[in-house]
């Protein structure tokens, strides 16, 4: 699958709306890859909506020192001032010709006004993602796997969901792996199973769940298992990615909401809430964003093939459980 060409980004507008965050972030990643190709020099700045005025806008799109091309990226943009709307809409409309501006929307009602008046801009093109259902998990993984030059048998496809679970972070690296390791070849089902076959999803957030809570004994017994039964280093990055946000936006959530509507709103299922609350009461949002930060780093250096993946891991244990330990 293509991306965008630097024609197709600089000097107009992207805007990334929906609920799933992983699909939103590819497109993010791949509006600054295509600015980044073109000028290497490229700068790149992001912002939150929040604190967006026309003034800062303007600065953020102004040539540098270094580099006329930029990449502004805008995010939550349902928190934008109602202020701040007619000067984002006057700049969306004539863009600067060196400038990538990208608008992230989480979805959802809030500020769905200012999406009408964007999606009316002729040089706003909307990237939207729409909420996977469950029975469209296998085919996101064939798409992926085809991405990769590669295919996968339908039912290999429906195991790998069963085996990692349904959050497509976890699935997109499962499908990079297996395309990886089994160059040139369809993967089966067998293939599927020789890495994924012991419910690699628990596993990871077994490790994730006890870093939280600030077991750190029971976090590397619960990592050594996983790490030598065979589970991808990727998928627990992306189980501890997963826990950090759930803790986050359960931190975040207004008060006196029913646990269906909460747990809507932090994006569980409602049995997982209780396990969140019980972890929630040991974080501080100040706290989360540095376990967010770690997260991060430690998932960059897996993906890096000089870096020594379990050591990683364990030192990503250790510093959540820090964090935790240290409010």
């Amino acid at each position: 699958m293509a991306g965008p060409r630097a024609t197709d980004v600089l000097g107009r507008v992207t805007l990334v709306t929906g609920p799933e965050e992983f699909l939103g972030e590819r497109t993010v990643a791949a509006v600054r890859a295509a600015v980044r190709k073109h000028d290497a020099e490229a700068d790149v700045s992001e912002a939150m909506a929040a604190d967006l005025t026309l003034a800062s806008l303007g600065e953020m799109s102004a040539p540098s020192l270094f580099s006329s091309t930029r990449c502004v990226v805008v995010r939550a943009l349902e928190n934008l001032p109602d202020e701040s709307v007619d000067g984002l809409l006057d700049y969306c409309s004539t863009p600067a010709e060196d400038v990538a501006l990208v608008l992230v929307h989480s979805g959802g009602q809030k500020g769905s006004g200012v999406l009408t008046k964007l999606r009316k801009v002729g040089t706003v093109t909307e990237a939207k993602s729409e909420a996977v259902k469950p029975s469209e998990f296998p085919r996101f993984v064939s798409s992926e796997v085809r991405m990769h030059g590669s295919r996968i048998d339908d039912d290999a496809a429906t195991y790998l969901v069963q085996a990692v679970g349904q959050d497509l972070r976890s699935l997109a690296a499962a499908a990079d792996q297996l395309v990886n390791d089994f160059p040139g070849e369809t993967l089966d089902t067998e293939k599927v199973k020789r890495y994924f076959g012991g419910r690699a999803e628990a596993k990871s957030f077994a490790v994730a769940d006890a870093a939280f809570y600030g077991r750190t004994a029971k976090a590397l017994e619960e990592l050594r298992w996983a790490l030598d039964g065979g589970t991808a280093p990727v998928l627990v990055t992306s189980a501890f990615a997963g826990g950090v946000r759930g803790l986050a936006r359960l931190v975040g959530a207004p008060r006196g909401m029913r646990d269906a509507d909460l747990a809507r709103e932090v994006g569980v299922p409602p049995w997982k809430l209780r396990t969140l609350r019980e972890q929630a009461r040991a974080w501080s949002p100040d706290g989360l964003a540095h376990a967010l930060r770690a997260v991060a780093r430690a998932d960059a250096d897996i993906k890096g093939a000089a870096h020594d993946a379990s050591y990683t891991l364990e030192r990503l244990v250790l510093t959540v459980t820090a964090l935790r330990e240290s409010r």
